[in-house]
């Protein structure tokens, strides 16, 4: 049990001591770096998924997107 308590408490010396935290302005461009980065990830996976949509309704079939193409693949 000893141990447990010396591990909280340098735990707790290194997080209040030794790291360097962001500042609220870093904090914010991260932040909007992050949400920038995510939404262009989901419109280049949105617009493969409507390409593959569309290779769908060449064939003749309704536009199911990715998934269809999946299901597609596995199923038959």
């Amino acid at each position: 049990m000893a141990s447990f308590k010396t591990y909280i408490a340098e735990s707790y010396n290194e997080l209040v001591h030794k790291v360097s935290w962001p500042t609220w302005k870093e904090l914010q461009s991260s932040a909007i770096v992050v949400l920038v980065s995510a939404l262009l990830i989901s419109l280049i996976v949105f617009v493969m998924d409507y390409i593959f949509g569309v290779q769908n309704m060449a064939n003749g079939s309704f536009w199911k997107g990715m998934l269809g193409f999946i299901y597609k693949l596995i199923g038959s």
